[in-house]
């Protein structure tokens, strides 16, 4: 549902609930996707909000609330008592309940653990255990497994008893008499296969799978590399204990990118955006901006060696902004691919160097182009062919020195286990502040009285 259409609907529902008119509010949600639901629910306010949630029965609203982003469902949480939560978590997939279960304050957790079926409070209580950044943070207890003795029609029926319970499926996995997984068999090929054989016939042995204590941000490169829908969860026995389906992965992969873009900005909670302390955000925040100001201190510094000469030469002055952005712009590209390719997997320790010379060879390029360009500027505005071609000399230079640095940086912040999302924007603007005006000044003095 497009964004106009949201929006259409969000003013009608204010209008009929100030009106009060729940018969006709009902007959609007009642066909909506959930995930348009609770993009609905996140733009009216916290009162009208509440009010449509309460109309939903606990199918439709544990699949709203498993659509919501952290900030909409925590409001709505607050508003609901302890049997409303208990009947919605009974609803969930256990993946969903067991995220829900822990935002719940600490003295609720227990009633409502207590008050859902046994089996669900007990699959919760398991994935509750393990670190929510990992694969048993993240998996289901929601899938098919079946004996390697099985016949192919005897799963088929398992399938089908189990066909309330899972959704989504797309593999069926094999273990042996100890819960072992030993092979994996698709839909099609089960399908396709006669009744009466064994499925230990018909299965792939090779499998792709996942210990419940591997990192989230892994698992997603996982999924990633090998274009995987789903992934076994195995315990470090082998066991099969979970499955990570492609919509838990998507999750991940927004949830690292956006820890990514907070981190290069500072922020390193999504509390941040709500309650943390002013103080604790300062503390992460300010030792960063202190680097940037340290450099800073030098690029004065250095200005000031260079006073004679910029008296002298008051239109090398002038420049000085514009080489400074274009180093700072190529130093940010670099970092950004750099910082992005090691969060995902696609730049490892094997990459680097063959990065590092892409780099090289891509500034040296941009660089060239740049400078021809100031170079061009300068001869036919200023009338100073000779001074643009210094200065189109610098600024190749410069976007050299930057690119590189901007590519480096990271791999050597990343080498000694400091987080280059956070870390690389003040070394960078630093490197490039002080050593690009140690160039550009250094090569205008030696070089433009001689012009």
């Amino acid at each position: 549902m497009e964004l106009k259409d949201i929006k259409e609907i969000v003013e009608n529902l204010k209008y009929l609930i100030d009106a009060n008119r729940k018969v006709i509010i009902r007959n609007i949600i009642i066909d909506l996707h959930p995930a348009d639901l609770a993009e609905i629910l996140h733009y009216l306010n916290e009162e009208n909000s509440n009010y449509i949630f309460s109309l939903l029965n606990a199918e439709v609203a544990s699949d709203v609330i498993a659509e919501m982003d952290d900030i909409s469902r925590d409001k709505i949480l607050d508003d609901l008592d302890e049997q409303r939560i208990s009947e919605i978590v009974d609803e969930m997939d256990s993946d969903d309940a067991t995220d829900l279960v822990s935002d719940l304050p600490d003295d609720m957790v227990q009633k409502v653990l207590d008050s859902i079926d046994k089996e669900d409070s007990e699959e919760v209580i398991e994935l509750l255990t393990h670190d929510e950044d990992t694969a048993g943070g993240i998996m289901a207890k929601e899938y098919v497994a079946v004996n390697k003795n099985l016949t192919v029609q005897q799963v088929i029926d398992e399938i089908r008893t189990k066909s309330e319970e899972v959704d989504d499926l797309y593999y069926i996995w094999v273990v042996d008499n100890e819960d072992k997984l030993v092979g994996i068999v698709s839909l099609k090929v089960l399908i396709l296969a006669s009744p009466k054989v064994k499925i230990s016939e018909i299965m792939d042995p090779e499998i792709v799978s996942v210990k419940t204590d591997m990192d989230q941000e892994e698992v997603a490169n996982i999924a990633k590399k090998y274009d995987l829908v789903s992934i076994p969860v195995t315990d470090d026995h082998g066991k099969l204990v979970g499955r990570i389906t492609f919509d838990d992965v998507a999750d991940v992969m927004e949830e690292e990118a956006s820890e990514d873009m907070q981190r290069m900005a500072g922020i390193t909670d999504e509390e941040e955006f709500r309650e943390t302390s002013i103080l604790r955000i300062s503390q992460v925040r300010l030792p960063w901006l202190l680097v940037g100001f340290v450099g800073q201190l030098g690029s004065a510094f250095i200005l000031s060696r260079f006073e004679a000469s910029l008296s002298q030469i008051i239109a090398a002055a002038f420049f000085i902004p514009i080489i400074m952005a274009m180093g700072g712009n190529a130093g940010i590209q670099s970092s950004t691919i750099m910082v992005r390719g090691m969060a995902t997997g696609e730049i490892d320790l094997f990459e680097i160097r063959k990065r590092l010379f892409r780099e090289i060879a891509v500034s040296l390029l941009n660089g060239l182009i740049c400078g021809f360009l100031l170079y061009l500027v300068v001869s036919v505005f200023l009338k100073q062919a000779s001074f643009g071609l210094l200065l189109g000399v610098v600024l190749f230079f410069i976007i050299i020195m930057a690119s590189f640095m901007g590519a480096l940086i990271p791999v050597i912040l990343k080498k000694i286990n400091i987080d280059p999302a956070i870390a690389t924007g003040p070394f960078i603007t630093t490197s490039n502040d002080v050593i690009g005006l140690l160039i550009y000044l250094g090569l205008i003095t030696e070089f433009l009285p001689h012009l």
